[in-house]
């Protein structure tokens, strides 16, 4: 008789630590339960697809858990007592990890904002608000260089100025502070036609070029009333050699500011 009594007191215990836990994780239902959130916006522009993932789950939006162009969800969750929370995005067919990134109680609620594709991560991107116009009619811009050196490994790991010039060589002004993971001072100037500039980047403080031996440059079209987030592209020939940079990227074009 002792022993079935001992079997079933056991029996109780086991039943109540078990019923103590909850879900996957058997996370303690005693434990302190705070309310978490991630506000996620993107945009891909590479071949392959992204897949974002939260402690190991897929984010499924309409039945998809692969993206490509933009992908914009809340993910809400829990915390138990301490816990954290880890959101992956990656490549799907490759399985390359792109960034990640940990949440904690400390800051429930939190932003993730990117623009990817081949070569290319920019990061925060919503925290980058682009430079405010002064005047109806101006035009203006900021500059993010990811892939600097990508192909032309000119060996120089410093900042960038950009020179910018109208068509009939007269200067503009001048772009500042080009890095490969903060955007550059702003620059605002009148619109005025013909709506082509020329920019040429060059070392910072300097009007020599960053690429040992050969002039950088490219056209950009300007458009009125417009101020934009330019990312800026190292190009390679057939061969992968260095072929010059192209600035045909504007992020206000992907993401609500």
């Amino acid at each position: 008789m002792t022993n079935i009594v001992k079997a079933i007191v056991l029996f109780f215990i086991t039943s109540l630590l078990i019923a103590a836990c909850s879900n996957d994780e058997l996370t303690p239902l005693y434990e302190e339960q705070k309310a978490g959130k991630v506000v996620i916006r993107g945009y891909n522009g590479a071949q392959d697809s992204i897949q974002v993932s939260l402690n190991g789950k897929l984010l499924v939006v309409d039945k998809r858990n692969a993206f490509l162009k933009k992908t914009e969800n809340n993910y809400e969750f829990v915390f138990y007592g301490q816990s954290s929370k880890t959101v992956v995005i990656s490549l799907k067919k490759t399985k390359q990890i792109l960034h990640s990134y940990t949440f904690t109680t400390a800051k429930p609620v939190d932003t993730v904002s990117f623009y990817t594709k081949e070569n290319v991560w920019i990061e925060n991107v919503l925290a980058n608000k682009p430079g405010t116009l002064s005047a109806a009619g101006n035009t203006g811009y900021k500059f993010i260089f990811p892939s600097v050196n990508q192909y032309s490994k000119s060996g120089y790991n410093g900042t960038l100025d950009a020179i910018l010039r109208k068509t009939n060589g007269q200067q503009i002004g001048r772009i500042e502070n080009i890095k490969k993971d903060r955007f550059s001072t702003f620059l605002e100037f009148p619109f005025s036609l013909p709506p082509i500039v020329n920019v040429e980047l060059v070392k910072h403080g300097t009007d020599e070029s960053y690429v040992p031996g050969r002039k950088v440059s490219f056209l950009m079209v300007m458009q009125k009333n417009k101020s934009k987030l330019i990312v800026l592209e190292e190009k390679a020939d057939a061969n992968g050699a260095f072929s010059g940079v192209e600035g045909s990227i504007n992020l206000t074009d992907y993401f609500s500011f």
